[in-house]
């Protein structure tokens, strides 16, 4: 159970036979993934705070290593980021993950992510629930914050800084609380923009919390890929 302060809530915030001898048949090309895990690809974004009012903008770039940890019976590849803590990620099938520690003065904990299932068709759908423990009024109380994702669009072309992209994936997210003790107003809008082999191309996030005591918090943020070298 992790533990958080409830004003902060909201920063919680993706085989033939045959008679007679023949040539085998050639393997079926690999499916191309919406990520590379491979040493060396770099990727570099620019992180957009409050782009409709009063933005603040900055570059990071994250960079995928030779090196692995195991973490929830998964073996996800190590990235490190210009900006911040490590990044990690793991392609499972179908499925892609990511593992971030998340450390700010209200919260310390680490969270495992499903952000993507590529073998969804357009509007498929799955749920992620994360179990919280929230300090009201120096009383431990558990609450819910569920992730409702869906494969939005398929196939589409997005432009970002000036570069084309085709067979992109759109994944929408949204976000709910259950469990508070008392009453809670948590609304988002929340889209990610995947490419082939590139990984996130674009994400735009919103998300409005209010509760009884606290002052309303917002979220209003844009990352868009500037550059990438995807080995």
């Amino acid at each position: 159970m992790k533990k958080i302060r409830f004003g902060a809530l909201f920063l919680l915030l993706s085989a033939s036979f045959s008679c007679k001898k023949s040539d085998p048949a050639p393997n079926p090309p690999a499916a191309v993934k919406f990520m590379s895990l491979t040493n060396g690809s770099t990727w570099t974004y620019k992180f957009t705070n409050t782009p409709s009012t009063t933005p603040v903008s900055s570059n990071y770039t994250i960079t995928a290593t030779n090196r692995d940890s195991v973490a929830n019976g998964k073996t996800y590849r190590v990235f490190t980021n210009s900006a911040g803590p490590n990044e990690y990620y793991n392609i499972t099938g179908s499925d892609y993950y990511t593992y971030r520690s998340l450390k700010t003065s209200f919260i310390d904990t680490s969270l495992e992510v499903l952000y993507l299932k590529d073998n969804l068709a357009v509007n498929g759908t799955w749920e992620q629930n994360v179990p919280f423990s929230v300090d009201v009024f120096g009383v431990p109380v558990p609450v819910t914050l569920k992730f409702s994702n869906k494969i939005a669009q398929k196939g589409i072309s997005k432009t970002v800084n000036g570069t084309p992209y085709t067979d992109v994936t759109e994944v929408s997210t949204t976000l709910s609380l259950t469990g508070s003790p008392i009453p809670v107003t948590l609304t988002s809008d929340i889209h990610y923009y995947y490419a082939p082999k590139v990984g996130q191309i674009e994400n735009e996030t919103k998300i409005n919390f209010s509760t009884t005591g606290i002052p309303p918090s917002s979220v209003d943020q844009k990352t868009e890929l500037q550059s990438s070298n995807v080995l």
